[in-house]
């Protein structure tokens, strides 16, 4: 009997022609429960099941030259409007931006983004206006655009603001997450600048935090926070206004190979490196305590830096390997062991760099949580990732309410030392893309203007080439028009043309 209750189940289902059973059997069904109860054999999660699918070719946008400089960010930027592409371009730096809709080929001469004297290093889309895009360069400087609302018809060369503050390249841009005009860059110097692109000045410089070049940076939710991860191996999370550094953790990961840092929704800091032996390493860690982190799993033996996308609403991390030709995902949790690894998504295609969809520019009527836009060597190709469900309904559990496009702060507000968490909006009817207004940039009279007690003076950076009148933004418009109203009357000729011609032929074949 004891080797009955000390087999599994199939022993106790096989055993009931033996002779004797009736007795015991109340003890077997004890024992039964008693071992397997405690165990759950697969933990429960919602997503569990999400998978990704990669779109067919002809979504997909082709024959562009994607930027083959020697620099760890993802190279694309998504809206629900655009997608930005850093490419290659000769004599300068340059990027595509393109309506979500223009799949195919892309022409060579489609027009582009191409002010910078050097190499494009990153780009960032604004989350309060889809129309206006940051842009970090080998050129020091940081330049501030604006798309027309229908895409480019003309190259776009003249900025609507450049801000000059970095002695060396800037390889981070990255708009603050709730204040309007509020836009961080990095480079590498070293520093840290904090501006108001509204007038154009830079109004935080931390330029003596680090000692070695920084990797990334990440804004918390609220944008009071900033963690950063850097070449000395060390995390920072620190207070930008106070100017101070609120927690710090060295060695944070012990390779050599780069890091990176980002902050979760709960105020946790989730990390990816490499250890001393190279292998890919991911962990979590919590402010108050950064002596050891809440989790640390080791990955793989890869050397492509590994870039997190985090989903705030979902608790959803998609790390994204570059040269990698998968997507892993992994579900952040309050339970142990609080990075629980979900799925991966794999294809054949190594990766150039990744864009990532925000949350309303998704189709919830296809229960799509997630949308990638993978770089291949001469091709852009979107990732969907979906929840599988039978309802065609609404899934508020998927979809819960979202960061929206409206700024909670004005950036003297966020200066001044407010805080303010994302104002949300609710994706049950899809989301509809508002008017952006357009981003205006008032110059301050810096000779009028009296210094103040325990300001730095140099902190203020004047751009050397200030923002037009209207009148000349008008006509620059007016000229725009003219030229589109040239080509449309060109096409039209060239129809009449074609349609004459057409009208012989039908002429002739009826004769």
């Amino acid at each position: 009997m004891s080797d009955l209750l000390l087999g599994g189940a199939g022993d106790i289902l096989g055993a009931r022609s033996n002779k004797g059973l009736e007795a015991p059997l109340y003890r077997t069904r004890l024992s039964v429960r008693h071992l397997f109860t405690p165990v759950r054999v697969v933990r429960q999660s919602k997503f569990r099941h999400v998978f990704g699918q990669a779109v067919k070719n002809d979504q997909c946008y082709d024959d562009i030259r994607v930027s083959r400089v020697t620099w760890d960010s993802s190279f694309c930027a998504v809206n629900p409007r655009f997608v930005a592409i850093i490419i290659e371009a000769s004599g300068g730096g340059a990027f595509l931006v393109l309506p979500l809709h223009k799949t195919g080929r892309i022409d060579k001469s489609y027009p582009t983004v191409c002010g910078h004297t050097g190499p494009v290093l990153d780009i960032d889309w604004c989350p309060h206006n889809d129309q206006v895009i940051a842009s970090g360069s080998e050129d020091c400087t940081v330049m501030v655009w604006q798309i027309p609302e229908n895409g480019l018809t003309l190259s776009l060369t003249e900025p609507v603001v450049i801000l000059e503050g970095h002695s060396k390249r800037v390889g981070i841009v990255a708009w603050h997450p709730t204040a309007r005009n509020v836009l961080l860059s990095a480079g590498c110097d070293n520093a840290i600048i904090i501006w108001n692109v509204g007038t154009g000045e830079a109004l935080i410089n931390l330029d003596d935090m680090h000692s070695d070049m920084i990797y990334n940076v990440s804004w918390n939710r609220n944008g009071s926070l900033i963690c950063t991860a850097s070449k000395d191996k060390k995390v920072r999370v620190i207070d930008p206004r106070k100017q101070e550094i609120v927690a710090e953790k060295e060695k944070a990961h012990e390779g050599a190979r780069p890091m990176r840092a980002i902050f979760l929704a709960d105020g946790n800091v989730f990390t990816t490196g490499f250890s001393r032996m190279s292998e890919r390493q991911l962990a979590l860690w919590n402010l108050k305590n950064m002596q050891e982190p809440i989790a640390l799993h080791e990955m793989d033996t890869s050397n492509g830096v590994l870039l997190p996308f985090y989903d705030p609403d979902t608790s959803i991390i998609y790390l994204c390997g570059k040269g990698d030709s998968s997507i892993r995902y992994f579900e952040i949790t309050d339970e142990s062991p609080y990075v629980h690894y979900l799925n991966t998504f794999s294809s054949k295609e190594p990766q150039r760099g990744m864009g990532y969809m925000p949350k309303r520019g998704l189709d919830v009527n296809k229960c799509e949580i997630a949308r990638f836009f993978k770089l291949h060597e001469r091709k852009c190709e979107p990732i969907i990732m979906t929840v599988p469900r039978k309802s065609d309904l609404f899934q508020d559990d998927l979809y819960p309410d979202t960061a929206g496009p409206e700024a909670a702060l004005e950036a003297e507000e966020w200066f001044e030392g407010k805080n303010a968490d994302p104002i949300l909006i609710s994706l049950k009817h899809g989301y509809i893309p508002g008017k952006n207004r357009d981003l205006k940039v008032v110059k301050k009279n810096i000779l009028d203007s009296k210094p103040t007690a325990n300001k730095k003076c140099d902190l203020i950076s004047v751009p050397k080439k200030t923002t037009d009148t209207a009148s000349v933004q008008n006509e620059a418009k007016l000229d725009e028009i003219l030229k589109e109203i040239k080509s449309i009357k060109d096409t039209i000729c060239n129809q009449d043309e074609r349609i004459s011609k057409l009208e012989q032929q039908m002429a002739k074949i009826a004769a």
